[in-house]
């Protein structure tokens, strides 16, 4: 049976089988049943209030933080088109990002509006609707911080609008779940847009100094316990450059996972797992990951 057509017709596309291991930064992992790809707002919207209840559905940016397993994503995923990527000031200190707008577009764009604060976004390699769903933040800023209020979808396809409140922020999550992001409002304050630039810059060389951006990753692999710093912990497990298969635990920054060649998205995860339990064992400590691990394990695959 052709399981698009028991679909709602769309004007965007659906592809079945599709491999979305090129989406992803890890380069690795299995295809999506079916991928959509909807036209627009108003097409994504009656997608979700007519597809079938018990349809999976999983929403996916550019892959900077995801492990898709090797026996792919069952039901739907959804990519936003460029259209959900605009980005316009509104005031003098506030912006508009679309969810599917690069964080370090987010950055630049308020750099040139003489919009100050925001320029952590420039190192967070992601977009909004990533942002907006872990809290993403990097040098002690997080999007709570910078957050004013956001719009999404919701599971019977009616557009709805988030405050602070709504969100529920904590570090590296968000309460709100089954949602698809649809843009943002962010904050900052009055600035001089070559000294923004120049923060921005000064980040971008502390990152590339000290993280292996060059790399197949999926950016940082583990949260910080409290009162810890996971790369301590992972180090001194002598887990540093750590191999399986052709995954690796990276020798610049050992709390970077990293595809050192053909790595299936199967040996990614078994290196995290092996570091997880070195951790255990010399700490005590439970490592909880970061990077979003989705999809089915190989040999559940049909």
């Amino acid at each position: 049976m052709n399981a698009v057509a028991s679909l709602p017709v769309v004007r965007g596309s659906y592809t079945e089988h599709a491999p979305l291991k090129n989406l992803v930064w890890f380069r690795a992992g299995g295809a999506a049943d079916i991928l959509f790809r909807p036209a627009d707002l108003e097409d994504l919207c009656a997608f979700v209030a007519a597809k079938p209840a018990d349809l999976p559905v999983t929403v996916i940016g550019v892959g900077s933080n995801l492990l898709i397993r090797d026996g792919g994503i069952p039901g739907v995923v959804i990519r936003l088109p460029s259209s959900f990527g605009k980005i316009e000031k509104i005031d003098g200190t506030h912006l508009r990002a679309g969810a599917a707008a690069l964080d370090a577009a987010v950055a630049r764009a308020a750099a040139d509006a003489g919009i100050a604060g925001l320029e952590f976004l420039r190192g967070i390699p992601g977009t909004i609707g990533g942002a907006l769903m872990m809290n993403a933040g990097c040098y002690g800023t997080e999007t709570k911080d910078v957050f004013v209020k956001a719009r999404a979808i919701d599971s019977t396809g009616k557009v709805i609008t988030l405050g602070p409140d709504d969100m529920g922020f904590t570090y590296r999550h968000s309460k709100p779940q089954g949602l698809i992001y649809i843009d943002a409002v962010l904050k900052g304050t009055l600035g001089e847009p070559e000294a923004i630039r120049a923060r921005m810059e000064a980040l971008v060389t502390q990152r590339e100094s000290t993280q292996p951006v060059r790399s197949k990753t999926g950016g940082s692999t583990f949260t910080n316990p409290p009162g810890h710093k996971a790369w301590q912990l992972i180090d001194q497990s002598g887990c540093r450059g750590l191999m399986h298969g052709a995954a690796q635990m990276s020798e610049k920054h050992c709390n970077f996972l990293i595809n050192t060649g053909d790595a299936t998205a199967t040996d990614i995860e078994a290196l995290g797992e092996d570091v997880r339990a070195r951790v255990k064992a010399k700490f005590g400590v439970a490592l909880e990951w970061e990077i979003k691990r989705i999809g089915r394990a190989k040999e559940t695959a049909e």
